[in-house]
């Protein structure tokens, strides 16, 4: 907690947090204090408003079970998408003959936008929970995969051709070259893909419906409150994904910086 108090960082973010949620709040109150509104912010709850919505919701098992719903599918569809995508992208990246057969129609697929899915999957999959964790995985899939061929490609070559020259095998060349040169970008793909996986779980939540306040997930619960005419309860949601969002992106950071130390030296 010291270290944390003394990182000038944390101050600069605190204080910016608190600049944006004061003009948040003089701008939705502009027309109490001026007689006039201001364009779009004007239309939005004051985050006092919102956090009184807060308060009522929180006590509420349904909302953390929304939390929980959410978390599941999209650890769920993210778990997949790496340990399909990272195999997947490292084969399309050193395997020419797999890189010909393959690379071509994923290259079609990939331009396709993971919510064009979800009609597909819905009929598809026998279950909502099946096709939201479908369209998870696809959302987060080729993000990893385009970003484990990039990484693998960038490495220079004339590493491998020195390590061959002293007698290193194929298994050397992948696990102490070719690996440890693609994990920045293994994890830059995999902190872009998980914000992306936030994205489409949550829109897909939406469409699909996702069953009760609870199981429905954060999603549903947005889609829930807009039903219900609650703006401020639908910017609960929406702060509650942002939250979200960043708990697992920073998860990813962690992660990633115990399995590449040489990066705390930048």
């Amino acid at each position: 907690m010291a270290k944390v108090l003394g990182n000038s960082e944390f101050w600069r973010g605190l204080f910016a947090l608190i600049m944006f949620v004061l003009l948040w709040e003089i701008g939705s109150r502009w027309k109490e204090m001026f007689g006039y509104s201001l364009p779009y912010v004007g239309l939005l709850p004051a985050p006092s408003e919102v956090a009184v919505a807060w308060t009522k919701v929180l006590p509420k098992w349904g909302y953390w079970e929304s939390w929980y719903m959410s978390f599941k599918r999209v650890l769920a569809g993210f778990l997949a998408a790496m340990l399909i995508g990272i195999p997947f992208g490292l084969m399309l990246a050193v395997n020419k003959y797999f890189r010909d057969i393959f690379f071509p129609p994923f290259e079609v697929l990939r331009p396709i936008p993971p919510l064009a899915w979800v009609p597909a999957s819905l009929i598809f999959w026998p279950t909502n929970e099946m096709s939201i964790a479908f369209v998870t995985f696809l959302g987060a899939f080729f993000t990893i995969v385009i970003n484990v061929i990039g990484g693998a490609r960038s490495i220079d070559v004339r590493y491998l051709r020195a390590a061959q020259s002293m007698g290193a095998s194929q298994w050397d060349l992948f696990s102490k070259i070719i690996l440890p040169g693609t994990l920045p970008s293994i994890f830059t793909g995999a902190a872009v893909g998980m914000g992306i996986t936030w994205e489409v779980v949550l829109a897909a939540e939406m469409i699909s419906g996702g069953g009760t306040q609870g199981s429905g997930g954060l999603g549903f619960f947005i889609w829930n409150s807009y039903m219900g005419g609650s703006l401020p309860q639908i910017v609960v949601g929406m702060i509650s994904i942002g939250i979200a969002g960043y708990l697992s992106s920073s998860l990813i950071r962690i992660i990633g910086a115990r399995f590449m130390p040489w990066r705390r030296l930048f």
